[in-house]
């Protein structure tokens, strides 16, 4: 995570969007004291976040993920092959 002022970051923008698409750089601009600091991510990054916030909106969900992440780091899985039909 870098931080950059809003000068910075006008002056290197074509750099600073590569740093974050390329590298999966997270940005934040400040933007002075009164007003709210700005964070640039990728679409990629932003739709991973978006993905997650999904599936674990639902506690039923939630639960049957953390269950399944229990299991596998106990070695508790079956592993089946998959068809081609």
């Amino acid at each position: 995570m870098q931080v950059v002022t809003y000068s910075e970051f006008r002056k290197g923008l074509k750099s600073h969007l590569d740093d974050v698409t390329q590298n999966n750089e997270t940005l934040i601009v400040p933007r002075g004291k009164s007003e709210d600091s700005v964070v640039v991510i990728s679409l990629n990054d932003y739709n991973a976040m978006m993905e997650t916030l999904h599936l674990m909106k639902s506690t039923k969900n939630r639960e049957r993920l953390f269950d399944a992440l229990k299991r596998a780091d106990a070695d508790e899985y079956e592993s089946h092959e998959l068809s081609n039909d």
